[in-house]
């Protein structure tokens, strides 16, 4: 099973790619989709969905797994995340994968072990998890930690 996990934002959207077997884990790839701040929001949109399109096309993941939206105190910044997400899922829906959504808390126990883990533990966790694993960044570590967070939420 390969399982594309999503990290959706409109200003850099993480994904990360990985296989399990049983209970193995092993990395795939990863990477991040910027946009460019001042471009017009349909452009935008449009290039996450397109370049997510891509990826999907040259990996074939089985299944893909998206962080859940969580509400800002700006609400400005929760739709601008909602559109972003509905890109993500778009792509996904695009391709006729099957998206599991997961709520940050949920990802951080699947990986750490606790909910409230912070980000530095989840990105530690990765190089734990994924020996070996080049991440590209930030948003494509918490990619990866909802792709195995997918994976061990569905049995392996």
């Amino acid at each position: 099973m390969v399982i594309l996990g999503l990290d959706p934002s409109l200003s850099c959207t993480g994904w990360g790619i990985v296989r399990v077997d049983g209970a193995r884990l092993s990395h795939v790839a990863n990477g991040q989709i910027p946009t460019k701040p001042a471009a017009p929001m349909a452009e935008r949109l449009a290039h996450i969905q397109t370049v997510l399109a891509a990826i999907i096309a040259d990996h074939r993941p089985d299944r893909a797994a998206a962080e859940e939206v969580f509400v800002n105190k700006n609400p400005q910044s929760t739709l601008k995340l909602a559109q972003a997400r509905g890109a993500v899922l778009a792509a996904c829906g695009a391709a006729g994968l099957p998206v599991s959504e997961h709520a940050a808390r949920e990802v951080k126990k699947a990986v750490v072990g606790t909910g409230g883990a912070e980000k530095r533990q989840v990105q530690a966790m990765i190089g734990v998890l994924l020996p070996g694993a080049k991440v590209a960044g930030e948003d494509a570590a918490d990619a990866l930690a909802v792709a195995i967070a997918a994976a061990h939420l569905r049995g392996g």
